[in-house]
């Protein structure tokens, strides 16, 4: 994934916060590293996006998506699925709001993974009605 990430986040209260929050932290990024490697202008193609979660299927559905997003998802290095099996922690990362929706459990977390087709994005849906 050398050309873009994706972030979950959980927003309590200040609809604004999250947007200047990313516009912060991408612009200063972009003239940072602008400046250590001597270019100019945009460093990222568009603005970010964004999407409201607001059903558990949709929450579902995103962090499996992210997930498995890298080609190698079950390895790859950059991704939070680590802190998902507690093989690290961190303060800031928070699997166990959505382990909770998998009875916290990270083995029941990456079967369902694992059984995911990913073009197939009715299927969250339906794997977990049948749980």
């Amino acid at each position: 994934m050398s050309n873009h990430i994706h972030l979950l986040f959980y927003q309590h209260s200040n609809e604004r916060a999250l947007p200047e929050l990313l516009q912060r932290a991408l612009t200063s990024y972009s003239i940072y590293f602008n400046k250590k490697y001597g270019r100019v202008g945009p460093l990222f193609q568009s603005r970010y996006l964004a999407s409201r979660i607001d059903n558990d299927p949709y929450l579902h559905h995103i962090s499996r998506y992210i997930h498995r997003n890298p080609a190698q998802w079950q390895s790859y290095s950059y991704s939070s699925l680590r802190y998902y099996t507690g093989e690290a922690r961190a303060d800031w990362v928070k699997p166990g709001l959505i382990l909770e929706l998998f009875d916290n459990s990270s083995t029941r977390y990456l079967d369902f993974l694992a059984s995911m087709d990913e073009d197939d994005e009715e299927t969250a849906v339906d794997y977990l009605a049948h749980e």
